[in-house]
């Protein structure tokens, strides 16, 4: 019988309201919910907390004794148990395994992979990207195309360069690599097992297990060039 927008609202809210009913009395706490939606085909485990603002969309799935922030959207995707999604996360396609923490303000899409005990973490976007158990990207990063091995650390500001204008490049980092703060990596490209790549490079080649890659201009002092410019202005 719905034939107007705001008839289809109501029986909207009716049915929302039947899903979250459905959800906490299978253990679920879903704060203030008025303002979470839940898509019909959604599994959630018990002692789950939905904080205010979540929508769970598609056929997501939800493990036990998760913690889902305020804001967060995710849409058919797979969180193990024990997961930690902090507020205003925004993921698709993507599966979190269990321990994982991801957010605040991250976004995962296209088949991501997060690794058991993994942390992804704010403003950092995952895209086709596998990040392996224990691995860690926490800050500001873009990882397009790649695979990271477990334990590796991934700094703030790195970035894969996954996009030549024609064609995506692959990128992978193996186990216990530290890729420093601000480093480029330009795909296609392999970083072995316990490389490190110092801060504020850019990589074009592979690097061999254990080894330490620079990719950086020399610093160059000028004395008292701040000084004279300031005489000059003057």
């Amino acid at each position: 019988g719905i034939k107007a927008r705001v008839e289809l609202e109501v029986a909207d809210e009716i049915l929302r309201a039947r899903k979250n009913r459905e959800m906490m009395l299978s253990g679920v706490t879903i704060e203030n919910p008025g303002t979470v939606c839940i898509d019909p085909d959604v599994v959630i485990g018990p002692d789950t907390i939905l904080e205010p603002g979540v929508q769970l969309r598609g056929r997501t799935t939800v493990g036990k004794n998760c913690l889902i922030g305020t804001g967060s959207i995710l849409r058919d995707c797979e969180i193990g148990d024990s997961v930690e999604i902090l507020p205003y996360v925004v993921a698709q396609d993507t599966h979190v395994h269990a321990g994982a923490a991801v957010g605040p303000f991250s976004r995962l899409r296209m088949h991501a992979d997060v690794g058991e005990g993994a942390r992804i973490g704010n403003f950092v976007e995952l895209k086709k990207a596998s990040v392996g158990k224990g691995a860690k990207a926490n800050h500001l990063a873009y990882l397009g195309d790649v695979t990271v091995g477990s334990g590796s650390n991934i700094g703030a500001g790195a970035i894969t360069c996954n996009y030549d204008g024609k064609r995506k490049h692959t990128t992978h980092i193996d186990e216990n690599v530290f890729i420093g703060s601000n480093s480029t990596l330009v795909a296609p490209l392999h970083v072995g097992t316990g490389a490190y790549v110092a801060a504020g490079s850019v990589i074009t080649t592979n690097v061999d297990a254990d080894a330490l890659a620079l990719g950086r201009a020399h610093q160059v002092d000028k004395a008292d060039w701040a000084k004279k410019r300031r005489e000059k202005l003057a």
